[in-house]
């Protein structure tokens, strides 16, 4: 499984979103399975917008699983850290929900608004 995390501002437009994850589906030579955000993004219009248009499942973590992800992480941002208290938002929504076993396949890229990265689990 291909997981594709992704960190975002609120008010982000779809494009934005697509773009990011086009660019991450490039770097990783395959296309991801679903997409996981923070869940205090989950209903974010443009987001959903995004997820629907590719047709892909959305998954909602939890800041305890956030948390959990933290070590795993490569990338670290002083910014997000200070705006929503977890310092690598996309890799650790990546790596969460692909499993304790998972591993980074495309660290942290970065866009206007968004931050996306893909992780994937055993079974991949």
């Amino acid at each position: 499984m291909i997981v594709a995390g992704l960190g975002l501002r609120s008010g982000c437009d779809m494009q934005v979103i697509l773009d990011l994850l086009h660019a991450a589906q490039e770097c990783c030579g395959r296309q991801a399975d679903l997409v996981a955000v923070p869940a205090f993004r989950y209903d974010e219009p443009g987001l959903r917008a995004a997820v629907a248009h590719l047709g892909l499942m959305l998954r909602g973590v939890t800041r305890a699983q956030l948390l959990a992800a933290q070590p795993r992480c490569i990338s670290h941002s002083a910014r997000a850290l200070a705006a929503t208290g977890v310092a690598s938002v996309a890799e650790g929504c990546a790596l969460a929900v692909a499993g304790p076993r998972s591993r980074l396949v495309v660290p942290r890229l970065t866009g206007t608004h968004a931050t996306c990265a893909m992780a994937q689990g055993e079974d991949a």
